[in-house]
């Protein structure tokens, strides 16, 4: 090898180790909030607060070229880009760039809608982040956005079915509810209540089952397509309401991971349906102790819950949060064999 072209490979590779995870906002489009972005940056990271969350960013930091690839991470019911940094950081130290949308009236902040409005704009937003992300004269010249990864979980990976060709509607959640309601009971009650094997869950099952007859009686297909999603990750996601026949055969690159222990989302009514119609799917990981907050790193604080949403959310006994680090390399080596040249 040429050696000025091996000390010029060098200096880069020590370029890259010494970059810090630079963060901003970026000025959302259609009245969208703002979009959040991680990214290669020059400078060195330091401390940021965020409610409770205690992250290290250079924040508004000097963007420096990466290998010229965006993911967009779609948060789940409620949430906020805050439990995926430990993602974006790999992510970045990858040489992506990571923009996160903050889903209307269904996130951290405003949790007003959560359900089919949101499960039908959210694919909309995804878009809209990434044309607000080509607008920004700081990352326009460092990325190429014919070939974006998209990473969803939870009800970010219906967005991220959605995103990689499938179609759904809600009036096949619920069929779903009816046929399932008590072995798949949290998918169609929510955080709302739960069933606790006592005289009132008959009672629960009918009233749940009736608020959703009028919310979710659309049999209209919902789907959304942009040319420049190539790859999809979708981790433990709300799929019980796709035509799983659109998702045989996805038009891109569409992988998986599954929570064994998810109490939320029950496995063989969501992920293990998708992998069972989707032959090509890669099932990057099965995680035997996981449950359905297994994915959030880190995760939420537990005094902001609710005691149902502890139990949902937070680790089952025996999950070691060690194998996360290693998850999180599996999903970037995904996102780089299929959008990388």
């Amino acid at each position: 090898m040429n050696r000025y072209l091996l000390s010029g490979l060098l200096l880069l590779a020590a370029a890259a180790a010494q970059a810090g995870m630079g963060f901003t906002e970026l000025p959302g489009l259609q009245d969208d909030s703002p979009v959040s972005v991680f990214y290669p940056s020059a400078g060195e990271d330091r401390p940021m607060q965020v409610g409770s969350y205690s992250l290290k960013v250079d924040k508004d930091g000097q963007p420096v070229r990466g290998n010229t690839r965006l993911v967009v991470i779609s948060h789940g019911s409620g949430g906020s880009p805050w439990t995926y940094t430990d993602l974006a950081r790999r992510l970045v130290e990858d040489g992506f760039v990571v923009a996160f949308p903050l889903h209307r009236g269904d996130n951290a902040r405003d949790p007003s809608s959560p359900g089919p409005d949101s499960w039908k704009q959210r694919p909309a937003e995804v878009s809209r982040a990434i044309d607000a992300v080509a607008r920004e004269p700081r990352f326009a010249s460092l990325l190429s956005l014919d070939k974006v990864g998209l990473y969803g979980m939870s009800a970010g990976g219906h967005t991220a079915l959605t995103l990689a060709g499938g179609r759904w509607s809600p009036a096949l959640f619920t069929r779903h509810c009816e046929a399932h309601i008590a072995e798949d009971f949290q998918t169609c009650a929510g955080l709302s209540t739960r069933l606790t094997g006592g005289l009132l869950d008959g009672l629960k099952k009918n009233v749940v089952l009736a608020v959703i007859r009028q919310r979710f009686s659309d049999a209209t297909w919902q789907s959304h397509h942009d040319a420049r999603i190539q790859a999809v990750v979708a981790g433990v996601p709300l799929a019980a309401d796709f035509d799983m026949a659109s998702l045989a055969s996805p038009p891109v690159p569409l992988a998986l991971v599954a929570a064994r222990q998810d109490r939320w989302l029950v496995p063989r009514f969501h992920s293990d349906a998708v992998l069972a119609a989707c032959k090509r799917c890669e099932l990057l990981a099965d995680l035997p102790d996981g449950g359905h907050g297994a994915l959030l790193s880190p995760p939420p604080p537990a005094e902001a819950m609710s005691s149902l949403a502890k139990d949902l959310l937070l680790d089952p006994p025996g999950f070691d949060r060690g194998q996360l680090p290693a998850l999180d390399g599996k999903i970037s080596a995904f996102l780089r064999k299929q959008l990388l040249p």
